[in-house]
């Protein structure tokens, strides 16, 4: 009999064979189109101790399901591990028992004619009056192995409250611990710029954006760079719909395209079934037009062109909708509670 496996930040279920948990929020960008992981229906085991399952994607370019059948089920998965992250197409694990921690490409497409790579990382470690046990979102400068040197794959932990983690997982036994300059920074995203080479993070209330340099081994750990944003050509919205969208949970990401543009992202979740809701954004979208002596001039537009964001609880990126046919040019892609692509040109927000 078969067993189903669903996947999402949450915990394994330990009893028994049938492990249940929530859907993975994440986007694997490394295939050559966009997925959403669903879920891993078990198989009856091999007879050799090893567990087996089909796997079920989600094609974002196709909006069809996509099936990889006997993919080997890493054992850390399977005896009760937690997933706490996500970037590039690769998830976190830690161990419930031991709280080892692990990256996996179990989920990514490139792999799945493979068993899954299992690649160790140093156990989380808290600063005073800071916890690891809640992941907010994991950030890395690119996929394992895709650098020329090994030591150059950089990974970035944001934690629920004020902790950041930093390391290189092929180099460094532990984890460089930071605090926030700025409290409260639940409703912001990590992420990498490749053409900065930082870690970026956007301030509570999306007014600065702080930026963490990759070479930050050479010279000590440095303190970030805090950027102030300047936000002009707003939407024109009365007063009161301001103040709704003040009222609404927010999340900031901050994002780069392949060409190096800088988008930052609002994105707003509608938790009343007030009427006056309906007509608000689902997200706001401004591009980076000049940044000097501290200062990031941001400009309010509905217009990205060719280019399809993605975002959940993974790293937010950017995809040419033209190399992928079948995604839709200037528009987001959300991964929440369900799967939905927002149109900027028509405001039309569908969901599947």
């Amino acid at each position: 009999m078969s067993h189903l496996l669903l996947s999402r930040l949450s915990n394994l279920s330990p009893s028994g064979h049938s492990l249940l948990h929530k859907t993975i929020r994440l986007f694997s960008s490394s295939s050559t189109s966009p997925c959403f992981p669903l879920c891993v229906v078990e198989k009856d085991s091999p007879g050799n101790g090893g567990m087996v399952g089909d796997v079920h994607l989600f094609d974002a370019a196709t909006e069809g399901l996509v099936t990889v059948t006997d993919k080997t089920i890493p054992e850390v998965i399977t005896n009760g591990g937690i997933v706490v992250g996500a970037s590039h197409g690769w998830l976190f694990f830690k161990d419930r028992h031991d709280h080892s921690v692990y990256v996996t490409d179990f989920y990514n497409s490139l792999a799945f004619k493979t068993n899954a790579t299992m690649i160790p990382m140093p156990t989380f470690t808290a600063l005073h009056l800071c916890q690891t046990e809640v992941v907010w979102n994991v950030a890395m400068s690119t996929s394992p192995g895709q650098q020329e040197d090994e030591d150059d794959w950089v990974v970035g932990i944001k934690f629920l409250g004020n902790q950041l983690s930093f390391c290189r997982p092929r180099r460094d036994l532990r984890w460089t611990n930071v605090s926030s300059p700025f409290k409260m920074f639940n409703n912001s995203n990590l992420m990498f710029s490749k053409r900065d080479k930082t870690f970026n993070l956007p301030a509570p209330v999306g007014n600065y954006l702080c930026s963490w340099d990759i070479q930050f081994h050479k010279d000590g750990y440095p303190a970030p760079k805090i950027h102030k944003l300047l936000f002009h050509n707003l939407p024109q919205l009365p007063q009161s719909m301001w103040e709704l969208l003040d009222s609404c949970p927010r999340e900031d990401h901050w994002v780069e395209s392949p060409s190096g543009e800088s988008f930052l992202v609002k994105w707003y979740s509608r938790v009343s079934l007030s009427p006056s809701l309906s007509t608000l954004p689902i997200v706001m979208v401004f591009r980076e037009e000049d940044r000097k002596d501290g200062i990031i001039k941001m400009c309010y537009t509905e217009d990205i062109g060719d280019i399809c964001i993605f975002l959940s609880k993974s790293e937010a990126f950017c995809v040419p909708a033209s190399s992928c046919p079948g995604l839709k040019p200037n528009s987001i892609y959300v991964a929440d509670r369900v799967f939905s692509v927002y149109d900027l040109t028509t405001k039309t927000f569908p969901s599947f």
